[in-house]
């Protein structure tokens, strides 16, 4: 074979394992091989081939078939990790994401925002109903809170003990006391990066490879994303939109098996507004008494309740039973980016001994939540709620929650449940009448068509491609001139 071919075989692979002519002449001294500079430039030069005995350390070194190395064949028995043993070709190495990830999403960030990015990076406005951030629709934080953490910065430079502040964790409890959440001591609450993490950690240290949690669907994706990559498995019970979307209890009793080891209500829930009455939660208490079960409830929008309900919860129904209660300051006080959320274990903790362990474990790894967010907790939970102003008639949730439910309801095709609490409003699509078969391209055909960014029900682990979710935090104008392009979009729109 002509010298060329060794030459630009040794070339590419040099180049691919970065190895230098002077790597080759050290190592080949070092082996008794006389080797030296010039060898190597004539060689890389193709002005000549090595002997044999040259060729075969050079080929060991380089960790590669001398044969193919030197030309005599066109495919490569021994090239590494690199090499395509098909065409002799150098193959880079890929680097792919965790087999752990293929059954999670997060369509609330999701390709259907990705586009919605590039569009704006191209100049386009677009009008966001897809996230529950209040800061961008001017939802402000109270004033207080901004003066207490300016106040106290100097004081947070250090990390907190791992569990958070002794003020912030005495407010919590004190606040968990308030909502008869029984037998909740200060060492038995958590402070978090918000909830977000608190639930990871929930699950992390509770699941093995197979154990099973029970999750509502709709869900907010994140508590199926880590039961997944806990090594759960995420078991989806239908929440009924005929019974405004309360959870079937029928149908989470059906799918209970040995493999069972929690269940998880959203309440408030995201993305359908429900509130769950008293009956609804006692019969979820009965279940996971029956069936020795924990109950993890994420109660993050327990302050944004409206039409003079109450919120309970279900923790202060189950004196007898584990329950872990997910709560925080990022939407009832408007300060989604300061993330700071908790966790409060209650019930029967002699049963979860070991499971708190992993907890305090995985709570001690990564030090302490953020410490100017935990220094306003206490100030935050106590005296005047400004929330309260946003959630009663005449205030900004309350009267945009009534402007979207109905006028959702007016447009042919579309109807929905009116939500109770939180700020999200969770739509039911005619797909017949629309020929839709999948609800992440509509999303996308709304986006593409009148710049109007919502999240397809699909991304909420909801199975028919039949719901979408609107968040309602913009102001009026804002909200109509998006519920006049959707009645326009549907008017014409088919799949």
């Amino acid at each position: 074979m002509p010298d060329n071919v060794f030459s630009e075989r040794i070339s590419l692979i040099m180049k691919q394992k970065n190895i230098r002519q002077i790597d080759i002449v050290k190592a080949a001294s070092l082996s008794g091989i006389k080797i030296g500079k010039s060898h190597i430039s004539q060689y890389v030069s193709g002005k000549a081939v090595p002997r044999d005995d040259k060729l075969k350390f050079i080929s060991g070194y380089l960790d590669t078939d001398p044969d193919w190395l030197i030309g005599k064949k066109n495919t490569a028995d021994n090239c590494g990790s690199l090499s395509n043993k098909n065409t002799g070709e150098i193959k880079m190495r890929e680097f792919k994401k965790s087999t752990k990830l293929n059954n999670v999403l997060y369509d609330v960030r999701g390709p259907v925002v990705e586009e919605a990015a590039k569009m704006e990076e191209a100049g386009t406005q677009v009008l966001k109903l897809n996230i529950g951030n209040p800061a961008p629709f001017g939802f402000r934080t109270p004033d207080e809170v901004i003066y207490d953490m300016k106040s106290q910065l100097t004081e947070c430079e250090g990390y907190s003990p791992s569990k958070g502040l002794f003020s912030a964790r005495k407010a919590i409890m004190q606040y968990a006391q308030n909502k008869n959440i029984p037998n909740v001591g200060i060492e038995d609450i958590y402070t978090g990066n918000g909830v977000s993490e608190l639930i990871n950690f929930s699950m992390s240290a509770l699941l093995d490879n197979g154990d099973e949690v029970l999750v509502p669907s709709p869900d907010y994706p994140l508590w199926t994303a880590c039961v997944t990559l806990a090594g759960g498995k995420a078991v989806h019970y239908i929440c009924d939109e005929e019974s405004d979307w309360y959870p079937d209890l029928n149908d989470i009793r059906s799918k209970i098996t040995d493999r069972t080891k929690a269940i998880v209500i959203i309440n408030p829930n995201n993305p359908t507004g429900a509130l769950y009455p008293k009956e609804i939660l006692e019969q979820i208490v009965e279940v996971a008494r029956e069936h020795q079960l924990i109950i993890f409830s994420d109660e993050i929008y327990d302050r944004l309740v409206m039409d003079g309900e109450k919120h309970i919860s279900i923790a202060s129904m189950a004196p007898d039973i584990f329950c872990v209660t997910f709560s925080g300051l990022s939407k009832s006080h408007m300060i989604a980016g300061f993330r700071i959320g908790w966790m409060i274990l209650s019930g029967n903790k002699k049963i979860a001994s070991d499971y708190i362990q992993g907890l305090n474990m995985l709570s001690n790894m990564r030090l302490c939540s953020n410490v100017p967010a935990q220094s306003i907790v206490q100030t935050a939970l106590g005296g005047y709620q400004s929330v309260e102003n946003y959630i009663k008639p005449g205030g900004r949730v309350y009267e945009q929650r009534d402007y979207i439910y109905k006028a959702l309801n007016d447009i042919p095709g579309i109807t929905a449940v009116k939500p109770k609490a939180a700020f999200y409003i969770f739509p039911k699509i005619d797909i017949k009448k629309f020929n839709i078969t999948n609800d992440e391209q509509f999303a996308l055909d709304l986006l593409r068509d009148k710049k109007i960014l919502i999240i397809h029900g699909g991304g909420f682990n909801w199975k028919q491609p039949d719901h979408f979710r609107v968040v309602y935090l913009p102001r009026l104008e804002v909200l109509e001139e998006s519920a006049e392009k959707i009645a326009d979009f549907l008017s014409y729109y088919k799949q």
